[in-house]
């Protein structure tokens, strides 16, 4: 993780503060899922790259001559 700093206007700090408060939660846990939201989990997805399709053919009658079919649905 990264630390970093923010200006939030009164109203915002006081509307995390009082979610954070009644779910239990840190306004950093708070911010940082809004921000997954906001940013449609772009960086999950960057980090996990081919992770995302490791596994996807294991199958004893899958080869390598099959990757098309399986990633591209081609024949």
């Amino acid at each position: 993780m990264h630390r970093t700093q923010i200006l939030l206007e009164q109203w915002q700090y006081d509307t995390l503060k009082a979610m954070s408060e009644h779910e239990g939660r840190s306004i950093s846990a708070i911010v940082r899922e809004a921000l997954d939201r906001q940013l449609g989990g772009a960086g999950k997805r960057a980090k996990r790259g081919l992770e995302t399709v490791e596994g996807i053919a294991d199958a004893p009658a899958s080869y390598g001559r099959d990757h098309d079919e399986v990633l591209y649905g081609k024949k």
